[in-house]
């Protein structure tokens, strides 16, 4: 196996030191797949072009076949003495059906087939992606359900702000996965074309049929330059930086339930088999797996990052630093997917304090606005009733109270306009019921926004 594609213009054996540093198999033999896959669409093309007999491409397509079955069964294992996936693909085919193996390479080159081969396996890779993120949103929407009324503090500057429900917080991570989502669809509608065929650089002499193989991959279409079909590495880019944003959400997300999570909290509760201890505090309940997210996110930006200074010099067309956009973006896929599939449990099984956020509702004056939109449609202008409400904050702050025990008679020390209406009017329940405009966090229009999520992801 240890034949190079391109050995016939060397008289040396390429030094040994050199080869390690210039293989890629250990990352790339994740594509063997995708590899075997567009040899046999391009196999096919070959002969219904003319261009192999149809006997070869037969032969060729049933010792592919056997490779794949072999490799999946666990009968062959890939040499990783090999310079990459496509090299110890053709050799073993070669050595198994002889000299027709030799015309596969015919009108293609290793700048097309990996090329194809890595959109391929991205294309494969982010649509478990996707799943996983739909996973994700059906459990917050399930949750939100449960939770519409669950009133609890909103905030702004971490510090209370108004009266929120926990559904309503809920289907605002809901809203963002959603367009994570619809990012995916995006980035594959954008990459889904076809290099194969592109050669090298400038195509090939050959009458190949670039359709053919394109639609046989499940592409829309073919790229339709050819030095830029093998040169282009935006799709891999674009697509870390879709799972960057999808791993700040999460970390967003991570950073609200570790502070849930604490004591000076406690609004949830993680389950036990979600959730660590410490080696030396016997009280102590870990919140790992958010905190974990939260700092694996900085690794899928890194990804990102080396995927576009990777690029940010290059001349067209195929340059060898491009061989550097395979670990990145399979460690981005990988990140991502292995801290959605702890994420999605760890929401499903954790227990909410519903009480607790009550009580933290009720500190704050966290509908101190309800009280001046009570003056407002009193009659009294906003901004005069911003300041009397204000003022009626500091009269609690200083005499240890609340706007909910203050007698009536001190309302209407500060203005005539209040009445027994004012203490309906900043009731925590009602603070949150009567926010119902769309998107508001009333019970009824956190339904609305389930039903409408709901619709948005069976499409």
């Amino acid at each position: 196996m240890s034949g190079k594609l391109w050995a016939g213009r060397f008289s040396k054996q390429l030094d040994s030191t050199v080869n390690d540093f210039n293989s890629s198999i250990r990352f790339d033999s994740r594509m063997y797949r995708q590899d075997i896959t567009a040899s046999i669409a391009h196999a096919d093309m070959l002969a219904k072009c003319g261009i192999i007999e149809a006997d070869d491409a037969k032969k060729i397509k049933k010792g592919l076949k056997s490779i794949l079955e072999d490799l999946e069964s666990g009968a062959l294992s890939i040499d990783f003495t090999a310079e990459d996936i496509h090299t110890f693909v053709e050799a073993t085919l070669t050595e198994r059906i002889g000299e027709a193996g030799k015309k596969l390479h015919t009108a293609r080159s290793r700048n097309d087939q990996v090329a194809v081969d890595f959109k391929l396996t991205l294309r494969d890779e982010a649509e478990e992606i996707s799943e996983l993120v739909t996973s994700l949103i059906e459990v917050l929407c399930k949750s939100a359900k449960k939770y519409s009324d669950t009133v609890m503090p909103g905030y702004t500057h971490l510090q209370r702000a108004q009266p929120i429900t926990f559904g309503h917080a809920l289907m605002a991570y809901a809203m963002m996965f959603l367009r994570d989502k619809s990012r995916l669809d995006d980035w594959r509608r954008r990459m889904n074309t076809s290099p194969l065929g592109s050669g090298a650089l400038a195509g090939t002499t050959h009458p190949i049929n670039r359709e053919m193989t394109a639609k046989a991959l499940g592409f829309s279409d073919y790229t339709h330059n050819s030095l830029d079909g093998v040169s282009d590495r935006d799709f891999a880019i674009e697509l870390a930086g879709v799972l960057s944003i999808i791993m700040m959400h999460l970390s967003r997300f991570s950073e609200e339930i570790i502070l849930w999570c604490s004591w000076e909290f406690k609004f949830i509760e993680l389950d036990d088999a979600y959730a660590t201890g410490s080696s030396m505090m016997p009280q102590k309940k870990n919140p790992d797996i958010t905190e974990l997210v939260r700092g694996k996110t900085g690794r899928v930006y890194g990804d990102l990052t080396t995927l576009l200074t990777m690029m940010k010099g290059l001349p067209l067309a195929y340059n060898k630093d491009m061989q550097e956009d395979k670990e990145a973006a399979f460690d981005a896929l990988d990140t991502a997917r292995l801290c959605l599939n702890v994420f999605i449990p760890m929401l499903e099984t954790m227990t909410v304090n519903a009480e607790n956020m009550r009580n933290a509702a009720s500190k704050g004056f966290i509908n101190a606005t309800d009280c001046a939109d009570y003056l407002v449609k009193k009659g009294m202008p906003f901004r005069t009733a911003y300041k009397l409400t204000g003022e009626l904050v500091f009269y609690c702050i200083e005499n240890n109270t609340t706007l909910e025990q203050l007698p009536l008679s001190t309302f209407r020390s500060f203005s005539e306009l209040f009445d027994d209406g004012i203490y309906m009017a900043i009731n925590l329940d009602e603070c949150a019921k009567k926010r119902i405009s769309h998107g508001g966090t009333a019970p009824e229009s956190v339904l609305s926004q389930v039903e409408w999520v709901e619709k948005q992801i069976k499409k």
